[in-house]
């Protein structure tokens, strides 16, 4: 498969991630592991990400949260090396992936997908199918075992799909594909992948690995 099923122009990928800082990263796995081995697995969560990101070839901005201030510094977005990195808006997390989302529409982008750096089982192949995808449905989804989704992507803003949301819950996936329907959108969904979280959650993944 072609690294993009659109062109490098028209798609862009919107990673939204944390400064990755000791006892400000996975706080509910921290509870689990203590806040050393929890900033080593984001570590290693964040390793697995920018892989399938440079995999992928396509041009993506960083949504750091966690800043100092208003820009990232070199310091905190050196993890991402020639990525362009911002800040997070102010706001639920709703409110920050939609102004993510209307930045990246407002300066081109013609296919837009959203993800965060919990899924250790992303990979190149998700995101590109995401934007294959696009070209004949409106959002297309990467469902998490949670209930949540590790991927959103969208060929127009849709700020409706951000509002009204109990975010960090089992039901998000479900009212998103509930809100995507009732406004006549047609959506597709990826690979159910599952998300680091918890001590359970990381038990999980390592019991994968080994299997």
């Amino acid at each position: 498969m072609d690294a993009v099923a659109t062109p490098a122009s028209a798609a862009h990928l919107l990673v939204f991630a944390r400064v990755p800082a000791l006892g400000q990263v996975k706080t509910r796995l921290a509870a689990g592991v203590g806040d050393f081995e929890a900033l080593a697995i984001y570590h290693e969560l964040l390793g697995i990400t920018r892989a399938a990101i440079a995999e992928a070839g396509v041009p993506a901005t960083v949504w750091l949260a966690g800043t100092a201030g208003p820009v990232p510094t070199a310091q905190e977005a050196q993890e991402w090396g020639q990525l362009t990195a911002r800040s997070q808006q102010a706001g639920d997390l709703g409110q920050r992936m939609t102004a993510a989302f209307a930045a990246a529409f407002a300066a081109g982008a013609e296919k837009v997908a959203i993800i965060g750096t919990d899924c250790p089982g992303l990979r190149t192949e998700h995101l590109t199918e995401a934007f294959a995808l696009l070209s004949q449905h409106d959002v297309v989804l990467g469902p998490a075992t949670d209930g949540g989704y590790y991927l959103l992507a969208l060929r127009q803003p849709q700020p409706e799909l951000f509002q009204n949301k109990a975010w960090s819950t089992e039901t998000v996936l479900a009212d998103t594909v509930a809100d995507a329907q009732r406004l006549g959108r047609r959506v597709a969904l990826l690979p159910e992948l599952h998300d680091v979280d918890t001590a359970d959650d990381l038990a999980t993944w390592r019991a994968a690995i080994v299997g």
